[in-house]
């Protein structure tokens, strides 16, 4: 039998609660990996991507031979890594002659590899290589915009899944209110090809406009690189089917016969059942019944009234 054991200290308790499933969800952190042999452009990438996500990400210095996130047994010890430091998301980098300056995106479900995407590194530009005002640098946890441009990203399943994983990567924290001010940068994605895309980061920088919403210029910050899709793995449709469910609490419930429009609104049906007047009965009380009686009885009063005073000459 299996002994469950409880807690004892009250830091662990507290740690175990973070960890626990939130009707709401925090900000998903990365785990960013070395594999067995890596290049100077792939060390630079990983620095890169740990300081766009800082405060939200664990970067491991160490090289690491037992992670392989496609070959079956490659994956338990970085689904062990991502059950140690709380991570749903990773990024691992490597290098070889088959497939140089290589990058694996990916994402992990109950801290099990969910989906996997592997991309070539070209052309690849750091942040030092660029030249603007540093007052523009964006600023730690500032949300992002993304833009991305090309119909591939619509039509090609391969590119379909890497604008999901990108989205999952650089967005941050799900909010519902947005500051203007607090936009400061935008990731543009431009699709290349069926297999490639143009990856940029840009500070935005605001200007006047005569209106109250300001103009925005861009400022490439870097860093700037190609993207070549190499390989990628969808989830299993269980899995996903898993992964997509909401707590019933979240759920909001369908209102009958009620549409949103756009323009209108919100618009609503009545449905009016038919009125079977004819073969409904009249009550006896009746205001109708009771004048038609009221009336009745007048006439025959004055009925014998006249028939009195007839009698009444006659006699006389």
């Amino acid at each position: 039998m299996m002994r469950i054991k409880t807690p004892r200290n009250g830091r662990i308790k507290r740690e175990l609660e973070k960890r626990a499933p939130k009707l709401v969800e925090t900000g998903k952190k990365t785990l960013i990996l070395h594999g067995t042999k890596t290049s100077s452009v792939v060390n630079s990438v990983l620095t890169e991507i740990y300081h766009l996500k800082k405060g939200n990400s664990v970067k491991f210095s160490r090289r690491n031979d037992n992670v392989r996130p496609f070959e079956s047994g490659g994956e338990t010890s970085l689904e062990f890594f991502s059950l140690k430091t709380d991570c749903s998301l990773f990024v691992f980098g490597s290098h070889s002659k088959k497939r140089p300056n290589n990058l694996v995106l990916g994402r992990t479900y109950n801290h099990h590899i969910y989906d996997l995407v592997e991309v070539g590194i070209e052309h690849f530009r750091s942040m030092g290589s660029f030249s603007y005002d540093k007052k523009l640098a964006p600023q730690m946890g500032s949300k992002p915009f993304f833009a991305f441009i090309g119909e591939a990203f619509e039509s090609v399943d391969e590119l379909k899944h890497l604008k999901e994983v990108l989205l999952d990567l650089f967005r941050g924290e799900v909010i519902t209110n947005l500051n203007l001010a607090g936009l400061d940068r935008v990731y543009v994605c431009t699709a290349l090809s069926s297999d490639r895309i143009f990856f940029s980061h840009c500070a935005l920088r605001l200007k006047r406009s005569g209106t109250v919403v300001p103009r925005m210029e861009l400022v490439e910050v870097g860093p700037s690189m190609d993207m070549v899709v190499r390989r990628h793995r969808q989830p299993d449709d269980s899995l996903r089917k898993e992964a997509m469910k909401m707590a019933p609490e979240l759920m909001k419930k369908k209102e009958k016969n009620v549409v949103k429009d756009d323009i209108l609104g919100k618009l609503g049906k009545i449905y009016v059942p038919d009125q079977k007047v004819g073969s409904v009965p009249l009550a006896n009380i009746a205001k109708g019944v009771k004048r038609e009686r009221r009336e009745a009885k007048m006439k025959s009063e004055g009925d014998n009234l006249t028939t009195q005073k007839k009698q009444k000459q006659d006699s006389e």
